[in-house]
């Protein structure tokens, strides 16, 4: 019984709308009708400003680190990325969003933080650097869980190999539009890194 309600919690923790609700409540704006029409973190970014942004970042890491963190918390003997998995499952099918949701990278990466701060680090690291150099945060989160997958294979982390590989698998699928923009070379850019450089520098040629 306690599995199910540890799996029923990360759930629900996933499934809260950070970017919806600050929006709604906060600035009486609805970013799903805004921007990209996301309601996670880059899509707040765009749509209500850095600070707003910001506290849904925070808070997105934060339900997923919360969510994985139940079997240190409980004493219950389970791997947390087992229990973690589901609040990324709940980021992307939200009960309180009519089953819709965002792309669960934020959320991921607060498991992540759960259950290997190190590897953590790693993926953050990856993440600002393909940033700063593609000025693409859609790059930057497929080449972030990515590496995780690849680097929990090297280490032979088997159950971190099958939740990071579910996970790629469901972030590269959340964002198949995104890819089909990086192909024809029209992505979202932030205002920042040398993508965004050498695009700009390529239209005022």
């Amino acid at each position: 019984m306690i599995y199910i309600i540890m799996i029923v919690i990360a759930y629900l923790l996933g499934s809260i709308p950070s970017g919806l609700w600050i929006g709604k409540y906060f600035y009486h704006q609805d970013i799903r009708t805004e921007g990209s029409g996301n309601i996670g973190t880059t899509n707040t970014f765009r749509v209500l400003g850095a600070k707003a942004g910001v506290v849904v970042l925070v808070l997105d890491i934060f339900k997923g680190t919360l969510a994985a963190s139940q079997p240190y918390l409980f004493h219950v003997h389970v791997n947390p990325l087992l229990i973690g998995l589901f609040a990324s499952l709940g980021h992307t099918c939200s009960i309180f969003d009519h089953f819709h949701g965002g792309k669960a990278v934020a959320t991921s990466a607060g498991i992540l933080l759960a259950y290997n701060p190190l590897l953590f680090v790693v993926a953050a690291s990856m993440f600002v650097g393909m940033i700063l150099l593609t000025s693409m945060v859609s790059c930057a989160s497929i080449v972030g869980v990515t590496t995780i997958f690849i680097i929990a294979l090297c280490i032979h982390d088997h159950i971190l190999s099958v939740i990071a590989g579910l996970i790629t698998v469901l972030i590269i699928w959340r964002h198949r539009s995104n890819i089909q923009r990086i192909i024809h070379g029209n992505e979202s850019m932030v205002s920042f890194g040398l993508g965004h450089y050498l695009r700009e520098r390529k239209n005022h040629q």
